[in-house]
């Protein structure tokens, strides 16, 4: 019940969302990073636009946004004050995502901003966001995870997702796997009305490289084709192939919102500008000069939280490894819920890698005991424990030499944490 007070609790509001416009983006992986270049795609048009990015790493704030950058402490506490003197008026109890979903709506109509891309946090109709009405369903994509909320199929998984998508709207679908995508199919068949661009159908996009980025990787160009228009030499500053399929996603759901007639076209070098200024914090994030007591050396962060994520971005994190050389191995530290494929998740990565195993502050992290125990068994790296983030990245620090590589992946409040830890602020 407390889901279905969330469109109670919009009413008790005023309905802050009437009138707002823009996307929701579902999908297991690749949701927070599409949104990102949504936004600075959208933003390019010379619209405002809120988002809402879900969950956050160090503070609530940063789950509202406008133009991409988190609003004030102060902002954010006079929108959550109004939802939560509707909750206490009007007996109206609902979950966590609710009060976010309703502090984002509340926030965007005190600033004045019509447009919103919002991301849903789990399932897709069942998302508190999805009580916003937004008219351009986005799915980056389906895998396995939350199988005990979705069901334990991609099948399953799929259906929740796109049930997101109702009549009328228009639907752009990043790239499934034939199971997923013919249980999307099944359900878009049952609504009316759909507009509906599929990745290498309606949607194409080809990618060059074009050099060296920030962090000694190569740049990437990428060059997008929607029914809409074709967009050329698009800049990829988010390190990893599987990101240019999501800024792919991303201008293709762009140009559906034109198509719509909510925004007007972008200019083409203030839509390159804005791309290439794109970040995402805790998603192959690297801080080249860290400094923890005495030890000084590198820390990359990546907040992939399932198998397929962390296979994803498996060769982006060896590259990482390969600048140290093969006589210094980074070493890993690893979180994770209580319900992950721990075994899973770190497969991808090699087995003779250190690796510490600690617990965030939240109440469904898995023990340290528990991970240990679902260790593949011919796991040759060492595997202390630590009893909090900071006690891990010291061990970690001490494994790892002067100089070296850690690698922190396994859970997005684990990033959120560490980069608490290292003196971070929330980006």
């Amino acid at each position: 019940m407390r889901q279905a007070n969330v469109p109670r609790l919009l009413e008790a509001l005023g309905c802050p969302q009437r009138g707002l416009r823009g996307m929701l983006v579902v999908g297991t992986n690749g949701k927070g990073s599409t949104c990102a270049f949504a936004v600075s795609a959208v933003a390019a048009t010379g619209a405002r636009v809120g988002s809402m990015p879900s969950p956050h790493l160090q503070e609530p704030r940063e789950r509202i946004r406008i133009d991409g950058v988190p609003v004030t402490r102060a902002e954010y506490a006079a929108a959550f004050a109004e939802v939560w003197q509707a909750i206490e008026r009007h007996g109206l109890p609902v979950l966590g995502q609710g009060i976010f979903t309703t502090t984002a709506a509340v926030h965007f109509r005190r600033a004045g901003v019509g447009l919103a891309v919002a991301e849903a946090s789990v399932g897709g109709s069942r998302a508190a966001a999805a009580e916003l009405g937004l008219d351009v369903k986005v799915l980056t994509g389906v895998g396995l995870d939350h199988t005990r909320l979705l069901g334990g199929t991609l099948t399953h998984i799929a259906q929740a997702k796109i049930a997101a998508a109702r009549d009328g709207d228009h639907v752009v679908l990043g790239r499934l796997v034939p199971e997923a995508a013919t249980a999307a199919e099944q359900v878009l068949k049952e609504r009316t009305g759909l507009s509906v661009w599929r990745m290498d159908q309606e949607i194409h996009y080809t990618a060059r490289t074009t050099g060296h980025a920030g962090d000694g990787g190569p740049g990437t160009l990428v060059d997008v084709t929607t029914p809409r228009a074709v967009h050329r030499g698009l800049p990829c500053p988010l390190p990893g192939a599987h990101q240019h399929h999501n800024l792919a996603v991303a201008i293709a759901a762009m140009d559906a919102m034109a198509d719509r007639g909510h925004i007007g076209e972008p200019d083409g070098e203030l839509l390159r500008a804005r791309l290439a200024a794109t970040s995402w914090p805790g998603r192959l994030e690297l801080i080249p000069q860290v400094r923890l007591d005495d030890w000084t050396g590198r820390v990359l962060l990546e907040g992939a939280t399932n198998p397929q994520g962390v296979a994803t971005v498996a060769p982006e994190i060896l590259r990482h490894a390969r600048a140290d050389g093969p006589s210094t191995p980074p070493v890993l530290v690893f979180a994770a819920k209580a319900d992950k494929d721990i075994t899973g998740m770190l497969a991808p990565l090699p087995s003779r890698w250190p690796l510490v195993l600690t617990r965030t502050d939240s109440h469904e992290a898995a023990d340290t005991a528990t991970m240990h125990s679902r260790l593949a068994p011919d796991r040759q790296g060492p595997c202390p424990t630590a009893e909090d983030v900071p006690s891990a990245l010291r061990r970690a620090a001490e494994l790892a030499g002067p100089g070296g590589l850690i690698v922190v992946f396994g859970s997005l409040r684990l990033v959120g944490e560490t980069r608490t830890a290292l003196g971070l602020q929330p980006a």
